[in-house]
């Protein structure tokens, strides 16, 4: 399935392929590439998503190796003109299959680690509420790039424990000091995480966001549509300056999630 990857991501793949064959070696079973490359195709700032299996837990050599290997073959969004941001979460195929919620988690590398990985501290394997949600999208649209596809190798997430993860999310986001300096992210996913919620499935954030602002009272769609033209590439994000729009935004929307999935 290696073809259905785009040009332009081919060669930091096969390089983070590598990294991953090189460290894991014979425990190794899967690697799915999943999100933006293979469902919406790939945005000025997206991620490169890979969820790894493997057959046993890492011991602490690996992890750090790994981890800084990863970290090599990896650039902060929009710092680079050959290297994407890579997000790779890594499973023990025992923690998530037969599928029981929450799940574990053995490892994940974002470049939201990167200081904290040159500072030597090297975050543990852990309990992962998102893993239903990270599932449910690598069985809907993924391209296994070792091991079988998505949709055998996983058990479907149950809509309950999927709509459990999303209203677990939702609680990350109350006030101002939350989404300072994510303000774009947050308010992509709080459009998917209602698009999910209405539709039980999973959209690319455009889409998602398309989705959303039809269903948006006209004072909020201001803010989605600004966040949607910067995820695209087409509009400069000042969506820092809307602080009291924005609160407003994360507000309804919460609220109109939580009809459907929450307490």
């Amino acid at each position: 399935m290696r073809e259905a990857v785009t040009i332009e991501i081919s060669n930091q793949l096969s390089e983070v392929l590598s990294v991953i064959e090189r460290h894991l070696e014979s425990t190794l079973l899967a690697v799915h590439l999943y999100g933006s490359a293979v469902d919406g195709g790939l945005k000025p700032y997206s991620d490169i998503d890979l969820l790894v299996t493997v057959a046993v837990k890492l011991d602490e050599t690996t992890r750090r190796a790994l981890l800084n290997d990863l970290m090599e073959a990896s650039a902060f969004p929009g710092e680079s003109e050959t290297l994407r941001a890579i997000e790779v979460t890594l499973v023990v195929h025992d923690d998530i299959i037969p599928w029981r919620y929450p799940a574990k988690r053995e490892l994940q590398f974002g470049e939201w680690q990167r200081n904290d990985i040159l500072a030597g501290i090297f975050e543990p394997a852990m309990i992962d509420i998102d893993l239903a949600i990270l599932l449910t999208k690598a069985r809907e649209h993924s391209v296994a790039l070792v091991g079988p596809a998505a949709e055998e190798l996983f058990d479907p997430v149950p809509e309950q424990d999927l709509f459990e993860a999303l209203n677990e999310t939702l609680t990350l986001w109350n006030s101002p000091p939350d989404w300072a300096g994510d303000e774009r992210n947050v308010v992509l996913t709080l459009s998917r995480i209602w698009y999910s919620a209405i539709t039980g499935k999973i959209a690319p954030k455009d889409v998602a966001a398309d989705w959303a602002i039809k269903r948006l009272p006209a004072q909020y769609q201001p803010v989605l549509l600004e966040a949607r033209q910067a995820y695209l590439g087409q509009e400069e994000d000042r969506l820092a300056s809307r602080a009291d729009q924005l609160e407003e935004f994360v507000h309804y929307v919460k609220g109109e999630i939580t009809k459907v999935v929450g307490k």
